[in-house]
């Protein structure tokens, strides 16, 4: 192996390095755990590419380029008629067929990974019915590496390996090689925009340019395919951690006849298919979006980090978007991988939703908290607090409970962790499931309240009832305070209907005196252009996240303030495609594709998300109604490949602006949560249920309800300053402590010693006497493990 010594390019360092469209037609992998590469598909070209882990892009794109030599010149993502479909039902492989607009020539692409190794391979076969054409026709290929994650700082060289010319890069700890089954009879690395081969050749249809290394900058490699022997070859790109691992990799798969490769990639996604329940009858697709759902869901696992599940594999907007962006969606958030893990054990898959167990026990805080989202080897991206994605992990681990599919692992300190901070943090969420706002929110109350309820029920299990009845009776504070908190009677966006959920009630963490005067509160909303109006009354702005208060088994389907808030939703949010019915996230969202079409940086207009769709089919199963609209309207935005996007677009047809009404704007496609929410829609359907609700949470609440203690709580982030007549005061500290109390402003004094339970929370229970026989309770901390005094009087008013 050698690098071939000669001229470097010109035009160092090259443009500033962009990502590339977020709207995909095709994501793969090899299922076999030892094939560590990834890569996507759009408008007929491969896209980023992933290795080693599901986290870490290493490729912008990769096609080719096609020049008669004289008349013409096409690039296959601008110039040619694309089509795009799956190679079986279960695997993740693509045969696209690019074709000359004018049917001169076509150009057909099988696009799989090796199956056991880093090398994405391409069987490609150019083809003609002119002799004449065919023979001018000339192949190059394209190859725009961002190796560790980035675009800028690549280094790219002509290299001879086993006496073939081949091409590579390098960047870091990073290798990437390539070469075909017939030869390269020209190579050249260039500068993106000034000497890489599409500029080259776009100039005159002719290859000028032939340097052997572009170092240090934005890169490009190009290479002239030689068909003087066949037309038909399959083209091969391989990563390593050095160079030699990389030009190993890609000539051990080369050696093997693609035929074999597809023939084994096949067997292991039908294997992987054959364990899963046959939900197909439950569609209207003739399972085809059902099939892709669980492999895409299976694909988005990483390989090194057992359990852990991306989002996406894809960059929302990427072509807006530079080296600074490093997120996109391949992260785990655990709200999203929740969401896939329980999908996949609704479709019959136990063990990739265990292994998604293990992996967040593994990545909880010491706090019993989580980050925002994070990497695959646990290192976090973003540090938002949201109460939501402290409860779904809980929440999975009571289904495989339910499952009886916890094998030999016990959860239960990882829930009993979940449990303690969201009685510790809540009620306040600093961002809800949106992302953007803080405060009451019902989506994130309704996950917490069921997630506390099946903590409750593990703990009898273990036949902890103490600390069972204390969790419990939080989450009846909760429940108790929704509508407190969440509903206003004030509301003004349909005539006829006052009292409907809010999307939230704005209040900051940690305030100790919230106002949670909600007909009042501005909501302050992100992601709008200067000069726009971004704040709002509260009360006036809604979502569909109160649906999961009926999801759970919180709220019942008829329950007069959800059914109006139906109608709120309906005459705000809803928008009727050709697809079928679907909804925005809430009015004056500002996260979606601009007015104008252009991508999303900073601000837009908030599209509809097909997501929602199945969550109001939810709804309607839960209230006898039929699922088909709601099923028929997520096959229909799904692509004939069987992708689902983040955002459809929510307007007429713009041809000028590629944007068709129901179709995919340039947001992430695939959402791995839209498709856990269809095939869990599926499943439900097949069951006559909803599956995500929870019977232990139905009975509590929707049940008939057993005498239960009326709770306030004042806790150190929210110092509650009113109470009802006849409800028990529960005091949280820090610490232990000794609660000196009085009703009769200081006339007689009591002293009450905090008890600490399994969760490591001190708390002090005031009698129900207390707040019956007074208008005013009066208390301070004694500080029992410091001595010492609060030096401050706190004061609950009874109502």
């Amino acid at each position: 192996m050698q690098q071939v010594i000669g001229k470097e390019a010109f035009g160092k360092p090259g443009i500033e390095p962009r990502w590339t469209h977020s709207n995909k037609t095709g994501v793969g992998t090899a299922y076999s755990a030892s094939s560590h590469l990834w890569f996507t598909i759009w408008n007929g070209i491969v896209t980023e590419v992933y290795h080693p882990t599901v986290d870490r892009p290493q490729l912008r794109d990769l096609q080719y380029l096609v020049t008669d030599g004289h008349t013409f010149f096409h690039e296959e993502k601008r110039d040619l008629t694309v089509s795009t479909e799956r190679i079986s039902d279960h695997a993740l492989g693509y045969r696209v067929v690019n074709a000359d607009p004018e049917e001169r020539y076509t150009l057909t692409k099988e696009v799989i990974v090796d199956p056991h190794l880093p090398c994405l391979l391409q069987r490609t076969m150019l083809k003609s019915r002119n002799r004449k054409l065919l023979a001018d026709l000339k192949l190059f290929t394209l190859c725009a590496p961002h190796l560790e994650t980035g675009g800028a700082g690549n280094c790219g060289y002509v290299a001879v390996a086993n006496g073939q010319r081949i091409l590579m890069a390098k960047k870091g700890s990073k290798w990437m090689a390539m070469a075909a089954t017939v030869p390269f009879s020209r190579l050249s690395c260039g500068y993106v925009g000034a000497s890489d081969g599409w500029t080259d050749l776009h100039e005159d249809f002719s290859m000028d340019w032939e340097f052997e290394i572009a170092s240090d900058g934005n890169v490009a490699l190009t290479g002239e395919l030689d068909l003087s022997e066949t037309r038909e070859f399959t083209l091969g790109l391989a990563f390593g951690d050095s160079e030699q691992r990389a030009v190993a990799n890609l000539f051990q798969s080369l050696a093997t006849p693609f035929e074999k490769h597809l023939d084994r990639y096949k067997r292991q996604w039908d294997e992987a298919a054959s364990h899963l329940k046959p939900l197909k009858g439950a569609s209207f697709d003739k399972g085809n979006l059902y099939n892709n759902s669980c492999s895409l869901l299976l694909a988005h696992e990483d390989k090194s980090f057992a359990g852990a599940l991306v989002a996406s594999l894809a960059i929302p907007w990427g072509e807006a978007k530079g080296d600074n962006d490093h997120g996109g969606y391949h992260l785990v958030w655990t709200r999203d991988m929740v969401n896939s893990a329980t999908a996949l054990l609704a479709a019959g898959d136990t063990a990739t939703p265990l292994r998604a167990l293990i992996y967040l026990a593994v990545a909880q805080h010491a706090d019993g908290g989580f980050a925002q989202n994070f990497w695959v080897n646990g290192e976090a991206y973003l540090h938002g607090i949201q109460l939501d994605e402290v409860a779904f992990p809980m929440l999975l681990a009571w289904r495989l409970r339910r499952e009886k599919a916890l094998a030999d692992f016990d959860p239960s300190n990882m829930v009993l962790n979940g449990a303690a901070y969201l009685i510790r943090n809540g009620p306040v969420t600093q961002q809800e499931r949106w992302e953007e706002a803080s405060g009451y929110s019902p989506s994130t109350l309704a996950s917490n309240i069921a997630a506390l309820i099946c903590a409750s029920a593990m703990c009898r299990d273990k036949s902890d009832e103490e600390t069972a009845n204390f969790i419990e009776e939080y989450a009846d504070y909760l429940e108790s305070h929704i509508e407190t908190w969440t509903v206003t009677r004030t509301g003004s966006l349909l005539d006829g209907v006052s009292t409907y959920y809010m999307r939230i009630l704005p209040e900051q963490i940690g305030q100790p005196h919230p106002g949670e005067d909600k007909e009042l509160r501005m909501l302050h909303i992100a992601n709008h252009a200067p000069g726009e109006p971004c704040d709002f009354p509260a009360r006036n702005v809604v979502d569909g996240g109160f649906l999961e208060l009926v999801r759970y088994g919180i709220r019942r389907v008829d329950d007069p303030i959800i059914v109006d808030t139906i109608k709120v939703i309906d005459a705000v949010l809803k928008t009727d495609t050709p697809a079928g019915p679907a909804w925005h996230r809430y009015n004056h969202d500002g996260y979606g594709q601009q007015a104008p079409g252009e991508p999303f940086t900073k601000y837009g207009v908030g599209r509809i998300w097909p997501l929602l769709a199945g969550e109001r089919g939810h709804y309607e199963l839960a209230a006898g109604r039929s699922t088909e609209p709601y099923i028929r309207a997520m096959e229909g935005f799904a692509s004939n490949t069987g992708l689902l996007p983040e955002q459809s677009w929510d307007e007429a047809d713009r041809p000028e602006i590629h944007m068709w009404l129901g179709k995919p704007t340039g947001s992430a496609m695939p959402l791995m949560w839209a498709h856990a929410e269809y095939i869990k829609l599926l499943r439900s359907t097949a069951d006559g249920k909803v599956y995500d609700a929870i019977p232990e949470v139905a009975r509590r609440y929707l049940g008939k309800r057993s005498r239960r203690k009326r709770l306030e709580v004042w806790k150190p982030n929210r110092h509650v300053r009113f109470m009802q007549h006849g409800e028990i005061l529960r005091v949280h500290g820090n610490a232990p402590f000794v609660l000196h109390w009085s009703d009769d402003n200081w006339q007689s004094v009591h002293d009450t010693h905090s008890t600490r339970n399994a969760l490591q929370i001190d708390y002090a229970d005031l009698p129900e006497s207390a707040s019956s026989a007074s208008t005013i309770i009066r208390f301070t901390f004694f500080w029992t493990q410091t001595s010492c005094w609060e030096e401050k009087d706190y004061i609950v008013t009874i109502q």
